[in-house]
């Protein structure tokens, strides 16, 4: 049977005041049960770097629980609370790292953020990633001269997930035909729509951009996003687009400045090597030569000047939402060159200046927990503290899957306790704030399909439940819903298969549908902390918790011995249909151990 644990997060529940300003004093809260070895509470904050302890007070009694209210300073942009919970035996450190006997250090406390907070619309997003070439063609597609490197393909050609014409398949997709999708979105019920990069470049992917001024006839022109924007707006909508700021193509206009004339303003925007000639580039990969963030020049065409990279899409009639940032792990990172967090702080500015509440999202394949929290970007692209350890706990068959981080091995099959250790290392290092607006996701258009990594619709649907009900803003990559497939992030970038609706994997759509409908109608779910009753190597199992109401959340890999739970009320199951939960006589409640299985109950 699970007991509960002291506990505090960064929500609402425990933290009343989510918008803290700079020298503000917050009430804090924290959940001992009764019972427990806990006689005396001091919150330990460490303004300016000088640690300080203050006594919490009772506040109430309830369900069980001692309810402990503390005062913590926002001394500092970010300022950082532990709690110590003394008793009879040795005093316990309770931090967001979790409940430790024994001193440790403070990066993993919990952590008040005075910054300007992230667009109050992120936390009730639902993302729906399209990668344009492979969405829709429309009527109009097929009368655009091709440019010399596309190998044209038909919507059923297939993909080449590795190879020199892997880049130069061209499918034909445009941003009309998005337009004539929107009522599949629609159904999906996702409500902010991301672009990867619609600029023109030398490949499918664009992310070698030749330009940042006008977006790719190929997929209509600017008329056609202003189309798309309209669209999308009308459906009360978000749009999202995709920009690189730490490289451009060595088409683009810039580059063949700065290469051809040393004298050129473009110049100073890249990384030249005066002796040779040569130039940085992204992993040496000489298409895409690297920016110089350290460039006065590149500043203002980038971000500052008004008619600004970064300014001009943010306005009508496109009137974009904001940006996820490509490569932002690297951006402004050079050797000796730091201006990473720089470069953060200056984007989002620019972002706030035109849209106030314009999202900045960034792209980490790897550890994101230095570059948030620092007044740049929203929140990251969570791969490691998300995808990587729900793809190692429901990894499934015999066949190597391929890590997106590149590890040697492919991605591990490992148990839930590694699992949660995995998450909480990299939740622990940043606020609950940029927790809570990183996009998860269970796979993008740089990765392998979760549907090829977990192996099979049951699994795909434990993945999902996870994705919809764990705090964060769910990314969906589109066709993940229908079960499409793919090996690496090539392979992947799948067209979809409107024409043949009977290849769709009509469980895993309903699935995807229901649970992204839970997600709108429980704002727990959407709000709320998260507390875990249970693990055990197939199970987890965890709290939402809001002031509004609480949701219990089964996840299981493979069937397994029914999970016991005291102290929680009866509830009502809202998805997996099991039956509603009531406590014995002995006021536990039991958990269904057949698996693999999501359940869901709403707590009464």
């Amino acid at each position: 049977m699970s007991t509960a644990q002291p506990h505090h997060d960064g929500s609402a529940t425990y933290v009343p005041q989510q918008e803290p300003t700079l020298g503000e004093k917050v009430d804090v809260f924290v959940r001992t049960p009764v019972g427990a070895d806990v006689d005396q509470v001091h919150v330990r904050t460490t303004g300016d770097g000088e640690p300080r302890f203050r006594e919490a007070t009772v506040d109430r009694v309830e369900g069980g629980d001692v309810w402990w209210r503390a005062e913590v300073p926002a001394r500092n942009p970010v300022s950082n609370y532990r709690f110590l919970l003394s008793g009879r035996r040795s005093p316990r450190w309770l931090t967001a790292a979790g409940l430790v006997d024994h001193d440790v250090p403070d990066h993993g406390d919990f952590k008040l953020v005075t910054h300007a907070p992230p667009p109050a619309w992120a936390r009730d997003a639902v993302i729906y990633q399209i990668f344009p070439d492979r969405f829709a063609r429309s009527a109009g597609a097929g009368s655009r001269p091709l440019p010399n490197w596309a190998i044209p393909c038909d919507w059923d050609t297939p993909v080449i997930g590795r190879g020199p014409e892997t880049p130069y398949q061209l499918y034909g997709g445009d941003l009309d035909g998005i337009v004539e999708r929107l009522d599949h979105l629609d159904r999906l019920g996702v409500n902010t729509v991301y672009l990867t990069p619609i600029f023109p470049a030398r490949s499918n992917h664009r992310y070698d951009a030749a330009s940042f001024d006008r977006v790719d006839p190929l997929l209509g022109g600017d008329a056609a996003l202003a189309r798309l924007a309209d669209a999308v707006r009308a459906r009360g909508w978000r749009l999202l687009g995709d920009i690189t700021s730490n490289h451009t193509g060595d088409a683009h206009d810039w580059f063949t400045a700065a290469s051809s004339d040393v004298r050129a303003p473009e110049r100073e925007m890249y990384y030249f090597d005066e002796i040779t000639g040569d130039y940085e580039s992204w992993n040496g990969v000489k298409s895409l030569p690297k920016l110089n963030w350290g460039s006065a020049e590149l500043r203002r065409r980038f971000a500052t000047a008004d008619d600004a990279v970064l300014r001009r899409w943010l306005r009508p009639p496109y009137r974009l939402d904001g940006w996820r940032v490509d490569v932002a792990n690297m951006t402004g990172r050079r050797g000796a060159d730091a201006y990473t967090h720089e470069v953060a702080a200056l984007l989002r500015a620019v972002v706030a200046q035109d849209r106030p509440d314009g999202l900045l999202m960034a792209e980490h394949g790897h550890d994101h927990t230095g570059d948030l929290d620092r007044d740049g970007w929203h929140g990251t692209m969570n791969y490691v503290g998300f995808t990587d350890p729900v793809w190692s706990w429901l990894r499934h068959g015999d066949q190597p899957a391929p890590n997106f981080l590149g590890t040697p091995g492919g991605v591990p099959r490992r148990d839930a306790d590694a699992v949660l250790a995995t998450m909480d290392a990299y939740r622990s290092l940043v606020s609950w704030r940029a927790y809570t607006h990183s996009w998860q996701l269970l796979g993008s258009h740089d990765s392998a399909r979760v549907r090829t990594v977990v192996g099979d619709a049951a699994r795909q649907e434990v993945a999902a439940g996870l994705l919809a009900t764990m705090p964060g803003i769910p990314m969906i990559f589109a066709g993940d819903e229908l079960g499409l497939t793919g090996t690496n992030g090539e392979s992947s970038r799948t067209p979809m298969p409107w024409h043949r609706p009977r290849s769709w994997d009509a469980r895993t759509l309903a699935a995807y549908r229901a649970l992204i409908s839970l997600r709108h109608a429980e704002p727990a779910l959407r709000h709320g902390g998260l507390r875990r009753l249970h693990h055990d190597p197939d199970t987890l199992v965890f709290l939402r918790e809001a002031p509004t109401g609480t949701v219990l959340v089964l996840a299981r890999r493979a069937a397994g011995v029914p999970v016991r739970l005291a102290g929680l009320p009866a509830g009502e199951n809202v998805y997996g249909g099991a039956p509603a939960l009531r406590p014995g006589p002995d006021g536990v409640l039991t958990l269904p151990g057949d698996g693999p299985t999501f359940q869901v109950w709403r707590l009464w």
